[in-house]
């Protein structure tokens, strides 16, 4: 009896020091394997970035081969009668490498045919996609008109917008003005107070919609955003884009990871795409480094020409080579230096090719003409002149495409001014002044 206690204590002890290898063995695999995994982490720049990098099946290469990233946004809505309305048309770009994004708006009323005198409504590019719910027909009239090579589309719907705002608790975001209208056929009605507040997804959508307020039979107008901002379509399309950067930057946050989940549902029951998610997936990891403080955003060129002129229909006529060279410095330019411009003979460094904008924000009347007057003496060409709201600092912002011995030149020629630099080489402007209360 003893030998059998022996005997099953001995076996016990031989199975006890097997099961303590074999742990043994796991506890060194995961350790390794979490070595493993760690070093990759780091190798993929660290932190969140390099932890999704390494999920996603990435190395420290992946993101060097990685190139700009372009699609087509349409924020679509539904009338009552079940028609699709194009209220948002974007160009929206991203690079994993540079951490740099753009959003260009494309306005609603962008005529799409050949010939403005004999214009239809069903030629507006908004048109292009409710008349048949066929986004490539709307992404081949934005190809067209940019001359990008945009292969990829998104059509989100404006239950997106409410859900995805509601997920995540909410967008803080200063209303630019009071808004107010009512639209029974497309059941809208909007009543937003100006002012910072907090946007569920009810409101979020009055907010992107609002174009012009209710008819005002005192003023016999209708009230818009004011002509600084940018009117009508133009200050919609500029609300839409900093409400879109606010709801970036407030979805990246880090409590909202876990939101994950549900973020991926709304997408999943309102987005119509032709984005592959394996082509998506790989750009995701890098999102999180994002700061929206580097999109750069514009709006199309172009006029709106006499109704008369345009067979009784309302349309916007984009400037052909305004465009060519907008597109060329948001999406081509982006990343060049002043030295690769004065290299490739690019660089404005004649004070006759400049065109100069001069803001008066010191509150003195007298100080926008001293200004304009000291800059014409010494050879510059004033463009624009306006007041703005008041600023304690002068400021000269150059556009890209300056050289900064200008800028300097007119620091030292109105005798004010902290130099500043703009992602911009717009042909409307090259620098703009801003006068402050320091100005003497």
């Amino acid at each position: 009896m003893r030998e059998r206690e022996k005997h099953a204590q001995k076996g016990k002890k031989r199975k006890k020091k097997i099961w303590k290898k074999i742990l043994l063995i796991i506890l060194l695999a995961i350790a390794i394997a979490g070595g493993v995994f760690a070093y990759k982490v780091q190798k993929n720049g660290g932190g969140m970035t390099g932890m999704l990098a390494t999920m996603v099946g990435h190395d420290e290469n992946t993101r060097k081969n990685l190139g700009e990233f372009k699609c087509l946004v349409l924020g679509i809505s539904t009338d009552l009668e079940g028609s699709s309305l194009t209220d948002t048309i974007m160009v929206a770009s991203y690079n994993p490498n540079t951490q740099k994004a753009t959003l260009l708006s494309i306005p609603r009323d962008t005529y799409t045919g050949k010939n403005t005198a004999k214009a239809t409504a069903y030629e507006k590019i908004n048109s292009l996609y409710g008349r048949k719910n066929r986004p490539d027909e709307t992404l081949e009239a934005v190809n067209e008109i940019t001359g990008l090579d945009i292969k990829y589309y998104a059509v989100v719907k404006t239950e997106a917008l409410i859900e995805l705002v509601d997920a995540i608790g909410g967008v803080t975001f200063n209303v630019p003005i009071d808004m107010k209208y009512d639209d029974p056929t497309q059941d809208l009605h909007i009543d937003l107070k100006a002012g910072e507040q907090l946007l569920d997804g009810d409101k979020a959508e009055q907010l992107v919609r609002f174009r012009h307020g209710n008819w005002d039979p005192k003023t016999r107008t209708y009230p818009t955003y004011p002509a600084e901002y940018g009117d009508n379509d133009l200050g919609r399309m500029r609300t839409q884009r900093e409400f879109i950067m606010q709801v970036i930057k407030q979805t990246a946050k880090v409590e909202n990871i876990f939101k994950i989940g549900e973020i991926l549902d709304v997408a999943k029951n309102n987005l119509i795409t032709n984005i592959d998610f394996d082509v998506a997936k790989d750009y995701i990891p890098y999102i999180v480094e994002f700061d929206t403080a580097n999109i750069l955003t514009a709006t199309l060129p172009g006029t709106v020409p006499d109704l008369s002129q345009t067979n009784n229909v309302s349309i916007f006529v984009y400037n052909k080579k305004e465009t060519k060279t907008l597109v060329q410095e948001l999406f081509l330019d982006r990343d060049k230096t002043e030295e690769d411009l004065e290299e490739e003979g690019n660089l404005i460094t004649k004070k006759s090719e400049i065109k100069i904008e001069v803001l008066n924000g010191s509150g003195n009347k007298e100080n926008l003409e001293d200004v304009v007057k000291k800059l014409k003496e010494e050879g510059y060409k004033v463009s624009q002149k306006d007041t703005t709201n008041e600023t304690s600092k002068t400021v000269v912002i150059k556009n890209k495409d300056v050289s900064s011995e200008i800028s300097d030149d007119i620091i030292e020629t109105i005798g004010a001014g902290i130099a500043q630099k703009s992602e911009s080489t717009s042909s409307q402007k090259n620098i703009t002044i801003v006068i402050g209360k320091d100005y003497e």
